[in-house]
Formats: C-alpha cells, sequence, structure tokens
C-alpha cells in the first residue's frame, strides 16, 4: 500500500468571460491535444447559439443541463466467488458532475451536423429540456443501478 498521502482537491478556477467554474470544466473536457483556445472557442460558440436560439440566459441552460444529466447512482463491477457482480452504488456530487459533462460531449459528438459548437449547443438545449442521448444515458444507468439492487449488499 502507498504511504504517500492522498492528493488534495483543488478547486476549479473560473473561466475569463462567463467567471464560471463549471464553463472552465466543460472546456478542459472538451480539449483536445492541448488545444484550449479553440476549446473556448467552441464553448463560447455554443453559448451564443443557445442565446439566440432560446432568449434564455446560456449559463442557466448550462447549469440545468448538467443538473439534469447527473446521475445518482451507477454500477460498479466487483468479483464475488468467481463471479462478477454489477453492484449499484452512490455517486458522490463531483463524480457526477464529471460523468455529467463527460456524457453530455460524447453524445454532442456523435451527433450529425456543421461544427462542434452547434452540436454542442444542441445537445445541451435538449438535455436542459431532459431529451438527447445525454440524459437517455443517465437513464439507462439508473435501470442498471434499479436492475441490480439485489447485490447491493455486496459493497
Amino acid at each position: 500500500m502507498s504511504r504517500r498521502s492522498t492528493a488534495e482537491k483543488r478547486p476549479a478556477k473560473p473561466d475569463p468571460v462567463y467567471r464560471n467554474r463549471l464553463v472552465n470544466m466543460l472546456v478542459n473536457r472538451i480539449l483536445k491535444n492541448g488545444k484550449k483556445n479553440l476549446a473556448y472557442r467552441i464553448l463560447y460558440r455554443a453559448m451564443k447559439n443557445i442565446q439566440n436560439k432560446t432568449k434564455k440566459n446560456p449559463l442557466a441552460v448550462l447549469r440545468q443541463a448538467v443538473r439534469r444529466t447527473t446521475p445518482n447512482v451507477a454500477v460498479k463491477a466487483r468479483r464475488r466467488g468467481g463471479s462478477t457482480y454489477q453492484v449499484p452504488v452512490e455517486i458522490k456530487p463531483a463524480q457526477g458532475k464529471a460523468l455529467a459533462i463527460r456524457w453530455i460531449l460524447s453524445a454532442a459528438r456523435k451527433r450529425p451536423g456543421r461544427n462542434m459548437a452547434f452540436k454542442l449547443s444542441y445537445e445541451l438545449m435538449d438535455a436542459a429540456r431532459q431529451t438527447g442521448n445525454a440524459i437517455r444515458k443517465r437513464e439507462e444507468t439508473h435501470r442498471m443501478a434499479e436492475a441490480n439492487r439485489a447485490f447491493a449488499h455486496f459493497r
């Protein structure tokens, strides 16, 4: 077992335009090959598109999308007596938020469309309305946890 202490959690810094930590978390997940400027550009264009389409504050839409996509429980594979069980476990809020962001971005990348900014904006709007692939992923995870509730004592 490692003798080192656990790494302390560092809070994410807010982004320069919206002064919001959630926006910065999203930018860091969009990031590819270290091109942070491009990631910021994609997200800000998506936010502008949300503003034009919904006539609402894009930050509120983003918050609502992440909140509605965040899972409460997930399943974890546990080996017990030669067989593997899918054990439902509760998720901490920070981990749930990270999962929600990851699901939203993967659903946006899979969408057909012009560019990533448009795909992301439409996925965020859909998630805020509780439709779309990211929400489907959350429902699927909850269904899996519900179906395997019998194995909850294997925690």
